[in-house]
């Protein structure tokens, strides 16, 4: 078995493990901050909408040698808005989008941009998106993000509980405030293969969670019935026992969304693709983050304000601190050893005048037991000798 391979077996077994519950307020802390952050970006610099939202017009070039720098120049100066160019391959392919252009400013800008590029008009693909169009794509996303996760709180509230159900959704909805988050301040623009990635990264978080709140489940059916550990210490135990499968199915799906993303996005140029593996990477990044620090410790804070839970709690603790009085208390008291003198050979209770008492304080490491040679051995024989 591999080191992670045994690590993950102990960690399941509870011979090792990160208290992540214990410390669940530096998590919450770190979450709150980022997700200030988050907002901030928001309020200060906004999201950079495409033209899919926005409306306005996509312009794609043939092989050309002119730069991507040099086409965005162009196109803002013709345009007189601000323009997005990303390569299409090594051949010198551009996509040129514009905000804000109507069919009339599109074939305007059409003419300017090809005769600024040194090609055809022909050759030049235009394509109008109208502001109506964007709205739909819009109403759309935010309908079916609320369809979807009214169906996670509804299907968590009957397959667990629902307090479970409302720590997924606090995961969830944090996962999505950092994804947004990163957008507005890194600048990224918002298309809807970025709609189409930040629906799919909140199945990858919610996995993780269903999965640790499926082992807690497992391992709280009879809590009432046992005083050993208290609902923290569970909580805690059953999500150190996926801790290492969680960690494992966050950096397989990171590694192929990486490639897309660094390697493919480097090497074939920006797109829809490019899109769905951005707001994939940085979404699971942060859903990998909420299950392990965030769902968990606070199901276990809500449980933990249950009266019965509660109760339970205060008489594990109570008969633990029993436990460790009585250890306290058996145990004996450190110091020197007192020396009992040298083992007297006669048998106990035959007259050597040795207590029992003092005989068995001697026997230990300073004093080992041996057995007396018995002195009635050979009596009564002829001979006086052993047969």
């Amino acid at each position: 078995m591999s080191r992670l391979g045994d690590l993950g077996a102990r960690l399941y077994r509870g011979e090792v493990g990160v208290d992540f519950v214990r410390r669940r307020k530096i998590w919450y802390c770190v979450s709150i901050l980022i997700t200030i952050l988050a907002f901030a970006g928001l309020a200060v610099r906004g999201l950079h909408m495409g033209v899919e939202f926005e409306g306005g017009a996509v312009f794609t070039t043939p092989a050309t040698e002119v730069s991507v720098e040099e086409a965005r120049e162009v196109a803002e100066e013709v345009s007189g808005s601000q323009a997005l160019v990303q390569t299409l391959g090594d051949d010198g392919e551009m996509r040129i989008q514009v905000s804000g252009l109507d069919t009339d400013q599109s074939n305007a800008t059409r003419e300017a941009l090809a005769e600024e590029l040194g090609i055809a008009t022909e050759d030049l693909n235009a394509e109008v998106i109208g502001p109506s169009w964007g709205d739909q794509i819009a109403d759309k996303a935010w309908r079916g993000l609320v369809i979807f996760l009214v169906l996670v709180v509804i299907y968590l509230a009957i397959a667990f509980e629902w307090r479970m159900a409302l720590a997924a959704l606090i995961a969830l909805v944090h996962d999505i405030t950092i994804t947004v988050g990163v957008y507005a301040v890194v600048g990224f623009e918002v298309t809807p293969g970025t709609v189409i990635g930040l629906l799919t990264i909140l199945g990858y978080s919610l996995y993780d969670t269903v999965v640790v709140f499926d082992g807690l489940k497992e391992q709280t059916r009879e809590f009432t019935r046992q005083t050993r550990h208290t609902y923290s210490e569970l909580a805690n135990r059953s999500l150190n026992g996926t801790l290492v499968r969680s960690i494992n199915t966050s950096v397989v799906a990171l590694l192929p969304v990486g490639a897309l993303l660094f390697i493919g996005g480097g090497l074939l140029g920006g797109g829809m693709l490019n899109d769905i593996a951005l707001s994939l990477f940085v979404g699971l990044t942060a859903g990998a983050y909420s299950s392990i620090m965030i769902a968990t410790p606070l199901v276990a804070d809500l449980k933990s304000r249950e009266p019965a839970i509660k109760a339970q709690d205060r008489k594990v603790l109570a008969k633990r601190a029993k436990r460790d009085d009585e250890d306290e208390s058996a145990a004996p008291e450190d110091g020197p050893l007192e020396d009992d003198g040298p083992y007297d050979e006669e048998p106990l209770g035959q007259g050597s005048g040795t207590p029992v008492a003092a005989v068995r304080g001697a026997v230990g490491p300073r004093a080992p037991r041996r057995q007396p040679p018995s002195r009635g051995r050979g009596r009564g024989r002829p001979s006086g000798k052993r047969r």
